[in-house]
């Protein structure tokens, strides 16, 4: 983060939470001044600036004591709380971290205003080019008129994916519904053929020695909570609801120490298997390869908050009418 123009003062900063942490000691060497008048900078900055903003946290430190090495729980200070001390401390280390933060601050201003020129005009670029594009489409239906084989092939796209593109509006404007699910479960998954299930996930594609290690009970809940009633009632009704929430669950819980993403996707096409509805009656997959990779990665990727939007999403995808 910064060190003196002597080289003296190194500093062994926590990286957390996308924030830099340092302890009271440390800042006391960072600004050459005793702990007490630290402590007071400290006060003053939480009453008179800082007051609300989350700027400590509580991390566990070894310390030397003798022989004995104790692990002991310190407040540690964030960078709000570094600069704000920083510009408080009279002293040459003070002002020398002040001209520091200045140029620093200068920087990236400038890098920032850079940044924000040059992804504007690439928007512009291509605003343009999509302004273009809709221009020459439109002259070509101006001046073409389409023919029988041209007009009976565009009709086709559009009817090949029209439940594809109704899905996308629908999710555009927050109208996306359950329906065209499956009520009868012929397969009610549980913990213990789900945990041999991923073991022979690993023993046919093979994987690392953590694939699969558990690395608390959050699988288990994830199993269960697909099963959960309010007064009597299935919170997730449809097995696609039940599949839909299982991929959800398993790859937000981050349950295995390796190979999340694949067994979520594996016991999700696994369980709708079993339940008789991977596969729609001219026998092709109700959920392609690639779509299942990147509803996936899209759960991964998503909000908590999303989450009821994804589930519907997934069971859009999965249900009789797709």
């Amino acid at each position: 983060m910064y060190q003196t123009p002597d080289g003296n003062t190194q500093l062994d900063v926590k990286l957390d939470d996308e924030n830099v942490w340092i302890n009271r000691q440390q800042m006391a060497e960072l600004f050459d001044r005793d702990v007490k008048t630290i402590g007071k900078h400290i006060n003053n900055a939480v009453k008179e600036e800082l007051n609300g903003l989350p700027t400590v946290a509580n991390f566990a430190t070894v310390q030397t004591e003798g022989n004995r090495k104790i692990e002991r729980k310190i407040d540690y200070y964030n960078l709000d709380m570094i600069i704000s001390v920083g510009y408080r401390v009279k002293s040459n280390r003070g002002i020398q971290f002040r001209i520091w933060a200045n140029n620093i601050l200068k920087e990236y201003l400038v890098k920032g205003y850079s940044l924000n020129e040059s992804r504007l005009r690439e928007q512009n670029k291509q605003l343009n080019s999509l302004k273009n594009t809709v221009s020459l489409l439109t002259n070509v239906l101006e001046n073409k008129e389409l023919n029988t084989d041209e007009a009976t092939g565009l009709l086709k796209v559009v009817s090949d994916y029209a439940y594809a593109l109704d899905v996308l509006d629908k999710y555009d404007h927050q109208q996306l519904t359950i329906e065209g699910t499956t009520a009868q479960e012929l397969f009610a998954i549980n913990y213990e053929e789900a945990i041999q299930a991923i073991h022979d996930l690993k023993d046919k594609f093979g994987g690392s020695s953590l694939f699969g290690n558990e690395k608390d009970q959050s699988f288990k809940s994830s199993i269960s909570t697909i099963y959960q009633t309010f007064d009597g009632v299935d919170l997730y009704p449809s097995v696609e609801e039940k599949a839909a929430s299982l991929l959800y669950f398993v790859v937000k819980n981050h349950s295995f120490t390796d190979g999340n993403k694949r067994i979520a996707a594996y016991l999700f096409v696994w369980f709708l298997e079993k339940n008789s509805i991977l596969y729609r009656a001219d026998g092709y997959k109700r959920i392609a390869d690639n779509a299942l990779v990147a509803l996936t990665l899209m759960i991964a990727e998503s909000k908590s908050d999303e989450k009821e939007m994804m589930v519907k999403v997934v069971v859009n995808l999965i249900n009789i009418k797709n």
